[in-house]
């Protein structure tokens, strides 16, 4: 069959996995720990998808790279201890990402998570080989730096306009955007709509199997 995309590719964190609550939450027990201001549930949800470096020295400007470090430790150890069963996924997620990839889609990862997070989170949802990449803030550029769309474009040998990024932040709609791909954002996540939409996406969806109407 011939697709109008041939790759599509997905955040992790707000767009497959319902796991802004968690992330906002070890972060807020990171800060606390660490004598910080204790950021608000929409601070801490602003910087989902950067990669965790970048997030906390974003939340916390006044930082030095000690500080910086040790809130992250932190943070990992805490969402380390939430992390152990598997991921909690959007409605119909699981399902659609089976039927894309049985209709023949490439599908591939763009995530501000880890490689031994993102690896966990497969291992522990028995869906190792559900992708056929995947990239991760700590072995490339954190969003919004496009690099990670770059490698997975040359990866499968493919131009901007056959693949499209889905997403829920606008770190996810930016890099899209920086290289001229397609983008489709959803408005469940950690971002509102509003800040989705300004980055033109070809849609703003509120239900993960509705990505089928637009590709």
């Amino acid at each position: 069959m011939d697709h109008k995309y041939k790759l599509l590719i997905f955040d992790w964190d707000g767009t497959l996995s319902d796991s802004v609550s968690r992330i906002t939450h070890c972060i807020q027990v990171a800060a606390k720990e660490h004598n910080q201001a204790i950021p608000s549930f929409d601070e801490a949800a602003n910087i989902i998808g950067l990669g965790l470096n970048e997030a906390v020295s974003r939340l916390f400007p006044e930082a030095n790279s000690q500080l910086v470090s040790d809130i992250t430790n932190s943070y990992s150890v805490y969402y380390r201890q939430k992390d152990a069963g598997p991921p909690d996924f959007f409605p119909y997620v699981l399902d659609t990402l089976n039927q894309l990839k049985q209709s023949g889609y490439l599908l591939a990862v763009a995530t501000g998570k880890s490689r031994a997070g993102l690896n966990r989170a497969f291992k522990a949802s028995n869906i190792d080989d559900l992708f056929h990449d995947s990239r991760c803030a700590d072995e490339t550029a954190s969003k919004p730096n496009p690099l990670m769309l770059e490698e997975l474009l040359n990866k499968f040998a493919l131009e901007e306009n056959q693949a499209l990024m889905v997403g829920d932040t606008e770190y996810d709609m930016d890099m899209a955007e920086k290289i001229n791909m397609p983008r489709l954002a959803v408005s469940y996540g950690a971002h509102h709509a509003d800040r989705l939409t300004i980055y033109n996406p070809i849609a703003c969806i509120d239900c993960f199997s509705n990505i089928k109407k637009h590709i």
